[in-house]
């Protein structure tokens, strides 16, 4: 008995003790709201797992800053989008993030920081680009969110992402919540940028500057609002502000920047005061810009902005000087260079209308777009239409100079060929030394070591990616686009020798010459008189439309080229005044055209009202039966004979779809448009509507499919076809929403 009570009292602390410790953890579980548990878990879920993922975020926004490379010829996103590709250089850090963060939904339930660690985990979702995972997280953070303050925090953040997936509607039905909730400081600084980011990714940039004009006073001195001063500035450029925006360029250098931003401010500050003040002198602005060795790696980009100056001054063959120059200047960084191009190839189509040299920068340009850049889409659709506009160009012109060869006599004609030849032979002879010269600098190069790090002007041509894409520039507009294959130079181009007398782009006949050697050692070792001279001389004459059957097939190809471009002014380039010129120069030269009909109804509709009926009393009196006519019949307002209307909007459906499933897009939708305009109020118009997207689509890219499929739900909200192209509007956004996430 004594024994029994001797270890009753020795087990006695140990049993109290035991009890305490279990009292503690069972007081800490994480869905207690005892005040130990919740400290308990506040403390472990802030330092054991909060802490550590917001600094490992912090380290990844910091890294993805550092390995960004902004482009400055382009319009800079007022926050940096979020781009998966790049963010794979810190998916460690985000994946410890995300691990570390939900440790805290996990574990500690009760505690603050649950609301902050799942705003972490949908950002760095975001980051990673898993757009529907993060925006359900941020979502659940809102319903479900304890502290009001971080829930504001997931919904900015939660509108972010909406911008991400163009989803505008969306993000500004958060946002205009988030105008009636009351904001600390940080959140009310992230809102207004994201709202201002909102309206610059939908182009409303009036109200995005609105917004950042009362956002600045809230954001520190740091690189980052330095380059939202930069964004502003350029926006206000776009708005045709420059004295605005040099306010914000001269922000820039107030706020820290990077080396670069402060110059591409400084620069575009200088070109705007060249702008404003007709005073300054272009040169003399830039030379301290120009003669500062630490910008000699951006010579490039200063010769362009001095280009982009005499462009507004209306100097324009000065500034084909200075864009020269810019080219020139390229050392190994050649983003500038389709830019540049860009440039060059407005100047010659806009100013100058040399279309054959404005094809090819557009070429040139597009060969080193980015394929991202907001430029390529709208290069590639002009690059499409000028293709067609000059080869329909240059075969009136190469037409025109065999027809003038054709009138001489046949003495002068055969004298005329041989100085073809010879001038031919002579400039292959040119450019053969030419390339004896390369190769024999380059064999001096390698064997004097020459440090390639040097004046990029004495390297070998081959290591100067600008010298050798202005060599394929220059092949191409010599001799198109070839395959390759043997004896390339052998195939008949002939109308090349033809036209270059006429200084005209050359371009091929389509008569077949058989094989005739024009260039390279053959071409230069033969002599007057000689067979192969011989040869060659007869391919020449019979590229010369010397007979009457010949003359005709000559004529119809001018009368069909005349035609198409005056189509090309209209429907593609939509310049009504040139397809009026055109339209009247083709009914003066051929007055018996068979697109006559066809012709009045187009200048019809394209001339001013006061004109109009001029060419309706044409077509009427000229051409009393045709379909064009019965189309410009009315009676009270309304076409007569609907159900012939019908009948003939059925027709031409059907012949349009023909063009569109042979590919024929061009042709298309030029007969297209034209159309939707002779049919409008028929049962027909919704379907050419439909039509006109897919050939949207097919010309101009996915965005303008998106934004024509978006128009047809607005403009046709009865048509049977409406929940068809719902269906497939719904289809492509959530294609949309896969491919970012």
């Amino acid at each position: 008995m004594q024994n029994k009570e001797h270890l009753t009292s020795s087990l006695y602390p140990q049993i109290l003790l035991l009890l305490g410790i279990s009292g503690i953890f069972l007081g800490c579980a994480q869905y207690s709201t005892g005040r130990l548990s919740v400290g308990y878990h506040n403390l472990t879920a802030k330092y054991n797992a909060y802490v550590i993922a917001r600094d490992k975020m912090k380290e990844a926004d910091i890294a993805l800053r550092k390995n960004r490379k902004e482009d400055y010829n382009q319009l800079l996103p007022i926050l940096s989008p979020l781009d998966s590709v790049e963010a794979r250089s810190v998916d460690a850090l985000l994946q410890d993030v995300i691990k570390k963060a939900s440790l805290v939904p996990d574990r500690h339930q009760n505690s603050r920081w649950v609301d902050n660690a799942l705003v972490l985990i949908g950002r760095a979702r975001l980051y990673k680009g898993q757009f529907t995972d993060g925006i359900e997280t941020l979502r659940y953070v809102n319903a479900k969110g304890r502290d009001e303050e971080d829930k504001h925090e997931g919904l900015i953040w939660l509108m972010r992402a909406y911008v991400e997936t163009k989803d505008y509607n969306s993000a500004l039905s958060v946002a205009e919540f988030l105008r009636s909730q009351p904001l600390n400081d940080e959140n009310t600084r992230n809102y207004y940028l994201v709202k201002a980011y909102l309206h610059q990714q939908k182009q409303e940039y009036p109200l995005a500057l609105g917004i950042l004009e009362e956002t600045f006073n809230l954001m520190p001195k740091n690189e980052e609002t330095a380059r939202i001063h930069f964004a502003a500035a350029q926006m206000y450029d776009l708005l045709d502000k420059p004295k605005a925006a040099n306010l914000h360029y001269e922000a820039v250098a107030k706020n820290r920047p990077s080396y670069d931003l402060g110059f591409f401010a400084n620069m575009n500050a200088l070109q705007n005061a060249a702008l404003t003040d007709a005073t300054i002198s272009t040169e003399g602005g830039f030379k301290r810009m120009l003669n500062d060795r630490k910008n000699s790696d951006l010579r490039d980009r200063l010769y362009y902005s001095m280009g982009v100056i005499e462009t507004r001054k209306k100097n324009y063959s000065k500034a084909i000087q200075f864009f020269q120059k810019s080219v020139q200047q390229t050392t190994t960084n050649t983003t500038q260079v389709p830019y540049t191009y860009l440039e060059m190839a407005k100047v010659y189509y806009d100013k100058l209308q040399n279309y054959e040299l404005a094809k090819a920068y557009f070429d040139s340009s597009l060969i080193l777009l980015p394929p991202n850049s907001p430029q390529f889409q709208k290069v590639n659709e002009r690059k499409d239409v000028l293709d067609e506009f000059v080869k329909q160009i240059t075969t009136i012109r190469t037409e025109d100079s065999l027809q003038r060869l054709s009138q001489m006599n046949p003495a002068t004609l055969d004298k005329f060929l041989d100085g073809l030849i010879e001038n031919e032979i002579a400039e292959q002879e040119r450019k053969v030394k030419e390339a004896e010269k390369l190769v024999a600098q380059a064999q001096a190069m390698s064997t004097n070591s020459v440090d390639f790090d040097g004046n990029p002007a004495d390297r070998f041509v081959l290591y100067n990616a600008v010298a050798v894409n202005t060599g394929k520039m220059e092949f191409r507009q010599r001799w198109g686009n070839r395959t390759l294959e043997d004896d390339w130079r052998r195939s008949a181009k002939v109308a090349t020798l033809l036209t270059q007398t006429d200084n005209i782009t050359p371009v091929a006949t389509q008569k077949p010459t058989g094989n005739v050697p024009l260039v390279g050692s053959d071409l230069s070792k033969m002599t007057k008189d000689s067979p192969d001279w011989k040869a060659k001389k007869d391919a020449l004459y019979r590229n010369i439309p010397l007979r009457k059957q010949e003359l005709e097939a000559s004529n119809q190809r001018i009368e069909d080229a005349y035609y198409k471009l005056g189509k090309i002014y209209k429907f593609s380039l939509e310049e009504p005044e040139n397809a009026v010129k055109t339209f009247e120069k083709t009914l003066a030269r051929f007055p018996n055209s068979n697109y006559k009909p066809e012709i009045y109804y187009l200048l019809y509709l394209t001339v001013s009202k006061s004109t109009q009926e001029g060419w309706k009393e044409k077509l009427l009196a000229e051409y009393p039966n045709s379909s064009y006519t019965r189309l410009l019949t009315k009676n009270n307002g309304t076409i007569a004979a609907s159900g012939n209307l019908e009948l003939e909007a059925i027709k031409d459906y059907e012949k349009i779809l023909a063009l569109y499933q042979i590919n024929n897009y061009s042709e298309a939708y030029a007969q297209l448009e034209m159309a939707i305009v002779t049919y409008a109020g028929s049962k027909m118009e919704d379907k050419y509507a439909v039509l006109r997207i897919y050939l949207l689509g097919k010309l101009q890219g996915r965005e303008a499919y998106l934004k024509a499929l978006n128009s047809f739900i607005k403009d046709y909200p009865t048509s049977t076809l409406l929940p068809r192209v719902r269906e497939v509007l719904e289809a492509q956004q959530s294609t949309t929403v896969k491919k970012n996430g």
